[in-house]
C-alpha cells in the first residue's frame, strides 16, 4: 500500500499542482511501482497454502515480465524529452497543434504498449493471472480476509488509477488541452478548455480508466504461456526497436514536439 500511495506524489495535476516535483521523478516513478512485486510475494509465502502461493508466483513473474517494456517505453519518452521530470514531460509536449503534439502521435507502439503492460503490471483482466478459479482460486491474497483484502485491492485500484494518469501524463499531454493553439478566446469560465487544466488531466484518466472495465467485459482471461509470450516475445522486442527509433527521431530532428 505504500509505495501505491507513495508514487501519487510524483504525478502533476496542473502546472505547478504536484506534491513532489523532483527531476528525477521517472526514476523514482519506477523505482516505487517496482516495490509492489514484494508484498505480492510475501502474502503469498506467508500464507502457508500452496494455492497461494503459486498465485504469487505467477503474479511476480507477470509483473517482473511486463515492467521491462514499461522501463523501456519510460525510456523512450525520457529521450523525446531529455529530462525525467514529470512536469518539463508535459510542458514539452505543448505546442500550437493540439494533440497533434502530444507524444502519443510519434510514439504510438510505445503508448500502445505502455498501457497495456500497466494492465498486466497491475493483474487486471484479461491478465489476471493470479485468480484463476479453476485452479488457484484468488491467488496470493486467497487466506486474506476483512481489512487485510481490503488493503491488498486499495493497493491494487490505487495502481490502476496511478496507470491511467501516467499514460495521461507521459503520452497525452497531461493538463494541456487537445485544442491548444486552435482557440485562443477569453472566457473565464470555460478558459480551461482551450487553454489547459486540471479538468483535462481528470478527462483523460477517466477515459483510460474505463478501458479498465472495457477490458474486463470484453476479453476472456488469457493462459499463462499467452501472456508470458505477449510480453517476452512481443512487446520486449517492440520497445528495444521503438527506443533506438526515438533516439533517432530526436537526433536528426526528424519529429518536431512542441512550439
Amino acid at each position: 500500500l505504500v509505495p501505491s500511495f507513495a508514487a501519487w506524489s510524483l504525478v502533476p495535476f496542473d502546472a505547478g499542482l504536484v506534491l513532489a516535483d523532483v527531476n528525477v521523478g521517472l526514476l523514482l516513478l519506477l523505482a516505487l511501482t517496482s516495490l509492489g512485486v514484494y508484498g505480492i510475494i510475501l502474502a503469498g509465502w506467508s500464507s502457508n497454502s500452496r494455492y497461494a502461493m503459486l498465485g504469487a508466483m505467477r503474479a511476480a513473474a507477470q509483473t517482473i515480465s511486463y515492467e521491462i517494456p514499461m522501463g523501456f517505453a519510460l525510456v523512450s519518452v525520457m529521450i523525446m524529452t531529455g529530462s525525467l521530470n514529470l512536469t518539463e514531460i508535459v510542458m514539452a509536449q505543448a505546442g500550437s497543434k493540439g494533440f497533434l503534439d502530444w507524444y502519443w502521435l510519434p510514439l504510438l507502439p510505445m503508448f500502445v504498449i505502455y498501457f497495456i503492460s500497466g494492465v498486466a503490471e497491475t493483474n487486471r483482466a484479461p491478465f489476471d493471472m493470479a485468480e484463476g478459479e479453476s485452479e488457484i482460486v484468488a491467488g496470493f491474497h486467497v487466506e486474506y480476509s476483512g481489512s487485510a483484502f481490503a488493503i491488498f485491492f486499495l493497493a491494487e485500484y490505487a495502481n490502476m488509477i496511478l496507470i491511467a494518469f501516467l499514460a495521461t501524463v507521459l503520452f497525452m499531454g497531461g493538463w494541456l488541452s487537445p485544442l491548444q493553439g486552435w482557440i485562443n478566446a477569453d472566457v473565464a469560465w470555460v478558459d480551461w478548455i482551450w487553454k489547459g487544466g486540471w479538468q483535462w488531466t481528470f478527462i483523460k484518466a477517466f477515459l483510460f480508466s474505463f478501458f479498465y472495465l472495457w477490458f474486463r467485459a470484453t476479453f476472456p482471461r488469457y493462459r499463462y504461456d499467452q501472456i508470458m509470450r505477449l510480453g517476452w516475445k512481443v512487446f520486449i522486442p517492440i520497445t528495444i526497436v521503438w527506443v533506438v527509433v526515438a533516439a533517432c527521431l530526436k537526433y536528426f530532428g526528424l519529429v518536431t514536439i512542441g512550439a
